[in-house]
């Protein structure tokens, strides 16, 4: 029995192996659009693709980030800049895009923008922190996929989105988990709706990577500031002693966890992009492939369990 359960499993992992080294042809005449390409992932991956030969279109915040990667590319990159939380700034990009790709229509968006912080916990804030997360990772997500879908049906393209493996396990409060859960919903919905057009919606898992969403300092800063706002009854509510051990477990993590190699999340982005078979979802990083996957399929009461135990304590002054 053991025999024959083997050998299913070699097969299933070969055939799989096989359909998914399968490329899909002419990638060179194929555009994909970046959004976030100023830094991190977005940058490499602009940098990886137009090694490939395939036309970016690298969508930047800043003239400063744009500048920087024309520097490092081939005359194929094209930039724009783009800010995902203002319509005037999406539509403009649009008009951009469909004027550069032309019938061809555009093969990828790649939703890579996103901003982590203010994040900690969730009474520390108001509703304007949580806006100021989701507008970015969630609304912005949104409505820059609305305002490309026409170009993506016309290519029967590739839809590629950047969630995280917050998207899976809520275990910060403020608006980044939230953003990523609600990523993780539009592209399920979104993957459904446009089955009939052709067009592939694929989900990017990350575990933890040195890139600007998990700078230590940025994160130290606005925790700081996050503190030094709250009414005096919620700073006796939790102690001094909280923020300290709060701030020493993001030290922790970022210094344990994080990855430097951010290949390993633009590999799965270029496979997204270019395979004829591309998966649903692609888990990134080995935290993020042996813990953070998994233990989001374990009962809420072990995952509460396991999370609280990590978590900093509340010591009232007194």
């Amino acid at each position: 029995m053991w025999l024959y359960l083997f050998i299913g499993i070699a097969i299933f992992l070969l055939h799989r192996w096989y359909r998914e080294r399968q490329q899909v042809s002419n990638i060179t005449q194929k555009y994909v659009l970046i959004t976030g390409s100023d830094s991190g992932f977005g940058n490499l991956l602009a940098r990886q693709l137009d090694a490939q030969g395939m036309p970016v279109l690298a969508a930047c915040l800043t003239e400063k980030g744009a500048e920087e990667l024309k520097k490092v590319t081939s005359k194929r990159l094209q930039t724009t800049i783009l800010d995902v939380t203002k319509t005037e700034s999406i539509m403009a990009a649009a008009d951009w895009a469909k004027t550069v790709v032309g019938d061809k229509g555009l093969w990828g968006l790649v939703n890579n923008a996103g901003i982590s912080i203010p994040s900690g916990p969730n009474i520390w804030m108001g509703i304007e922190d949580f806006r100021k997360v989701m507008d970015v990772n969630l609304f912005g997500v949104i409505e820059v996929t609305l305002n490309f879908l026409p170009m993506l049906m016309k290519s029967r393209g590739r839809l590629v989105n950047v969630a995280s493996v917050f998207g899976r396990n809520s275990v910060v409060g403020g608006g980044y988990c939230l953003s990523k859960y609600g990523v993780e919903s539009f592209s399920d919905s979104l993957r459904c709706e446009l089955y009939s057009f052709g067009v592939k919606v694929c989900i990017i898992e990350p575990g933890f990577f040195k890139t600007a969403v998990t700078d230590l300092l940025t994160i130290e800063k606005s925790l700081e500031q996050l503190w030094s706002r709250l009414p005096a009854e919620t700073k006796d509510a939790y102690g001094e002693h909280f923020l300290k051990e709060y701030k020493k477990n993001a030290r922790e993590m970022t210094s344990n966890l994080c990855s430097h190699d951010l290949s390993k999340v633009t590999d799965c982005m270029e496979h997204a992009l270019t395979a004829v078979y591309p998966r649903k979802r692609y888990s990134a990083g080995w935290d993020a492939k042996l813990f953070w996957i998994p233990i989001s399929y374990f009962p809420s009461a072990f995952s509460d369990f396991w999370f609280t135990l990590h978590t900093p304590k509340p010591q009232p002054s007194i």
